[in-house]
């Protein structure tokens, strides 16, 4: 065997990397399986791949799900693996900003609840479109609510119409 043939089989994939490989693709099919339709829709699958998810659905027998998913596997190396990824980053990073929006809607919730009109004057200044007079109702009732160790009814309703104020 000569240098170039020795190079050459050190460059090729280890058959355990081709297995893990393999195994990633599959768990990414079962991904897009256990999606609803219109939310796979946005991403740039063939139609080939998107019968056989369809049709993963019909297979019931333990053998044969486990055969059609190495399949999956399979069409899944044909797939735009860079557009799918790009999708999925893009559908982390939304999810990522919905929860940093949450959890400053609920710091605002507390502040109110604390502060009382000092803060519902800052929070009006960064929402204008909130109902005032409902928020103060339900700041006044959540404060209640705290002070006689009920459960937080009303300040769950505050979050709920901060959270529709916000648009979240």
């Amino acid at each position: 065997m000569n240098q170039d043939d020795r190079s050459t089989i050190d460059e090729r994939p280890s058959k355990s990397q081709l297995k893990r490989e393999m195994h990633e693709l599959q768990e990414l099919g079962e991904r897009f399986i256990a999606m609803k339709p219109a939310e796979r829709e946005r991403f740039p699958l063939s139609d080939e791949f998107k019968r056989a998810i369809e049709e993963t659905d019909r297979i019931r027998a333990r053998e044969a799900r486990r055969r059609h998913m190495q399949y999956v596997g399979k069409l899944m190396r044909k797939e735009d693996l860079e557009g799918i990824q790009a999708i999925f980053d893009e559908i982390e990073q939304t999810q990522v900003n919905r929860e940093h929006a949450f959890v400053r809607l609920e710091r605002w919730r507390d502040r109110l609840v604390e502060e009382g009109d000092e803060a519902v004057e800052a929070f009006l200044v960064e929402y204008p479109d909130t109902d005032r007079q409902a928020l103060r109702q339900l700041i006044r009732n959540a404060r209640k609510e705290r002070e006689q160790n009920k459960p937080p009814t009303n300040a769950k309703r505050l979050f709920k119409l901060m959270r529709d104020t916000a648009g979240l």
